[in-house]
């Protein structure tokens, strides 16, 4: 009879014991016992509340990416804009060489800034010829003001990458305008990854200036705020250079269809 007095009550004398140990004196208290219901198993509301925190502290640190600086102390230091408008022109000089270097038909404005080099130096082809267009098929370059760089023009023109073969006519030089074929085309795609590198090249000279000129401006500043100028540097540099390779395979896309 008492057995089964027993039997019945220890179901009711372990709820009431796992309500004890979820509570909060239970969490608190220094003395461990063992469960007298080994079926049942209780976790510590504080290993709980330990992981939530961790799991908090974590996400907030995956967020923190984004550089926070008192604009004001920043210009004491270096112009960010200055930065800035020195990287955005970069990329519009590679703007302005796909437009005018990399047309898949040649025209005369494709051969305006073809380097020529000179005893006097280095001028733009439009410079020392007149550039016209005689026919769909042919280019003339009237080198009559400058006659002594009509050989040179023409080794300019053969060596600049735009598959041209030029031919002199005494001042004239004709160049036939080259068919559209896969291998013009494949040409051109190397010349815009040429001026890509180019832009990536010079992007990196601007970014290496600017961080030159924070580093000159260590004193009276904290290393922190050196630090976070630099980090903001290179921030706008890489976003910089994902505008170029955008630029890039965009071109290349339109070159090789």
């Amino acid at each position: 009879m008492a057995l089964n007095h027993l039997s019945r009550l220890r179901p009711l004398l372990c709820q009431s014991l796992v309500r004890q140990l979820r509570s909060p004196l239970a969490v608190t208290s220094r003395v461990s016992a063992a469960p007298l219901c080994p079926n049942i198993t209780s976790y510590p509301a504080a290993c709980t509340r330990l992981y939530a925190t961790k799991k908090s502290k974590a996400k907030a640190k995956g967020q923190s990416s984004k550089v926070n600086i008192n604009s004001a102390l920043v210009e004491d230091i270096i112009s960010l804009e200055e930065v800035k408008a020195d990287m955005t022109a970069v990329l519009n000089a590679l703007k302005d060489d796909f437009t005018r270097n990399l047309s898949i038909r040649t025209s005369p404005g494709a051969l305006d800034h073809i380097v020529v080099a000179t005893q006097d130096g280095k001028f733009p082809l439009n410079q020392l010829g007149q550039i016209s267009m005689k026919s769909p098929l042919l280019i003339m370059v009237n080198m009559s003001s400058f006659p002594e760089a009509t050989a040179v023009a023409t080794r300019a023109l053969r060596e600049s990458g735009m598959n041209l073969n030029p031919e002199v006519d005494g001042t004239i030089i004709k160049v036939p305008v080259p068919k559209v074929t896969r291998e013009h085309r494949e040409n051109l795609a190397k010349l815009a990854k040429q001026f890509s590198n180019k832009a990536k090249d010079s992007l990196r000279r601007v970014r290496s200036n600017a961080v030159a000129q924070v580093k000159k401006a260590k004193e009276g500043h904290s290393e922190d705020t050196i630090r976070l100028v630099e980090k903001q540097i290179q921030l706008m540099a890489d976003s910089m250079a994902v505008d170029i390779d955008k630029q890039f395979a965009a071109k290349t896309k339109e070159l090789l269809g």
